[in-house]
């Protein structure tokens, strides 16, 4: 079973009161009953049937007092404050509003729910006012504190035309889509081969250039393009980026020089004994001391184009066979004039 909205109702512990009821159960809020107070303000007091009229009279007076003051604020307002009219009204739908819906605003002067409908009462007299002031304001004529122009002046000799604008002709806009092909190109990279020898390259991968496609809102008026606006961005081929290999192979360490190996010793090969030569016959003969050449007998004998002095010379090479009396082996080794 659904609840009552929240309002004032009876207390259903004092009749003579009222307690607020705020949707779903009592509250500690109470007020004085309108129709207790009005009972026991008749029974304590009773005003006699004379003076009835003139309470009628005054809120007749009250409910006119009303209007006259919405429709002449609405005037005024709605002539020199269009603003100020407009949150009058909304403020006054707005107070009507709650006291229809929620409670009556005695600090208002709305002490019951039919008075929210003077409330809204106010609001459409301030729009009815205001929207009448308004549209006199635009075809008041001008006063002679207004600033005026010598064009609408009225004279005596010259008689008021309307003046008509030419109506502007409207300039034709349009709204195009257009497309763009934009190259994106690729991004040179290196990478380390220690395979290839330091300070080497060599091409990996070829860089390829990447394509983009741009669409444009393109914007047109009169035929002339004035503005353009990207729509969207499409990568329709991804760019291949280029790689190189750089070589980081150490070269290889250089020979260390060695000392020459020393000559083999050569053993001298044994003169081949030159034929004789036969000695010009000296006086005296051959020294039968020497061989395979006449060494003459002198008192000196020495080597043929050596640096022997003579007086007699024999040439070489020479057998020694006996003694050397001549000194001719230098070297002993048994051959003389060998060199």
């Amino acid at each position: 079973m659904s609840q009552p909205p929240a309002a004032w109702h009876p207390d259903p512990e004092n009749p003579n009161q009222l307690r607020w009821w705020d949707g779903h159960q009592w509250s500690a809020a109470t007020a004085p009953s309108p129709a207790a107070a009005a009972t026991s303000q008749l029974h304590q007091h009773p005003a006699p049937a004379a003076e009835l009229t003139p309470v009628k009279r005054r809120t007749g007076w009250r409910i006119a007092g009303v209007i006259a003051g919405s429709l002449v604020v609405g005037s005024i307002l709605g002539r020199f404050a269009p603003v100020v009219m407009i949150f009058a009204i909304v403020a006054a739908i707005i107070v009507a509003l709650f006291v229809l819906l929620v409670r009556p605003a005695p600090a208002l002067g709305l002490r019951s729910r039919s008075s929210g409908f003077v409330a809204l009462a106010v609001a459409a007299l301030l729009v009815t006012s205001g929207g009448i002031a308004s549209a006199s304001t635009g075809t008041a004529t001008p006063t002679a504190s207004e600033a005026q122009t010598f064009a609408t002046l009225p004279t005596a000799t010259a008689t008021a035309t309307p003046s008509t604008s030419p109506t502007p002709t409207p300039i034709p806009t349009t709204f195009q889509t257009a497309t763009e092909e934009v190259l994106v190109p690729f991004e040179a990279t290196t990478t380390d081969d220690p395979n290839l020898d330091q300070g080497a390259t060599a091409l990996v991968a070829a860089g390829v250039d990447g394509l983009k496609v741009i669409t444009y809102r393109v914007t047109v008026v009169d035929g002339v393009e004035t503005a353009r606006e990207i729509v969207s961005e499409v990568m329709q081929t991804a760019p291949v980026n280029e790689v190189t290999a750089i070589g980081s192979k150490a070269p290889a360490p250089a020979p260390v020089a060695s000392a020459p190996a020393p000559a083999p010793e050569t053993v001298p090969a044994a003169p081949v004994p030159a034929a004789p030569v036969p000695a010009v016959p000296q006086p005296g003969g051959c020294d039968p001391n020497y061989a395979d050449a006449c060494v003459p007998v002198a008192s000196d004998v020495d080597c043929a184009g050596g640096s022997g002095d003579g007086p007699a010379y024999v040439q070489g090479p020479v057998r020694i066979v006996g003694s050397d009396i001549y000194d001719l082996d230098r070297d002993g080794d048994g051959i003389a004039c060998d060199k």
